[in-house]
């Protein structure tokens, strides 16, 4: 597979940072979450029950980031854990109604978000920078 060359990788720097600061801004301000704390609530909302290390798996971070988020999550009460049925190491997550409240509260910024992505990019643009991200997101190199 093409990896990107270095020309790539430094114009990816800007929206990389740019991108999740102004997000981040959005989601705090509309649900008092950031959008790595809402990646975590809709993947808990979207498979109830769910492992923390598979939770790492669904957001692509190492299982030490997810318990700190976690740890956050369960403080600020919008996420409950119990212990697996199953197996004794293992905790599964529940989302709480404060939880499912934020996702509320984000999803029409979000949906602003998306909006002005969209007018800044046009609609193909949009498309493909979704496709893109979907690529690079699940991109081993």
């Amino acid at each position: 597979m093409h990896r990107p060359g270095p020309r790539v990788h430094r114009r990816t720097r800007v929206p990389d940072a740019a991108l999740p600061n102004a997000r981040d801004r959005r989601c705090l301000a509309a649900a008092g979450v950031t959008t790595a704390q809402l990646g975590a609530l809709f993947a808990v909302r979207d498979e109830p029950g769910i492992t923390q290390q598979r939770l790492a798996r669904a957001l692509g971070l190492r299982e030490s980031a997810v318990t700190a988020l976690v740890g956050r999550l369960t403080a600020a009460g919008l996420v409950s854990k119990s212990a697996h049925p199953r197996e004794h190491r293992a905790v599964v997550l529940e989302l709480t109604v404060p939880g499912a409240d934020a996702l509320r509260a984000a999803q029409p910024e979000i949906d602003r978000f998306n909006a002005d992505l969209r007018e800044a990019l046009g609609n193909d643009g949009f498309a493909g920078a979704a496709t893109a991200m979907h690529r690079l997101a699940h991109w081993e190199p």
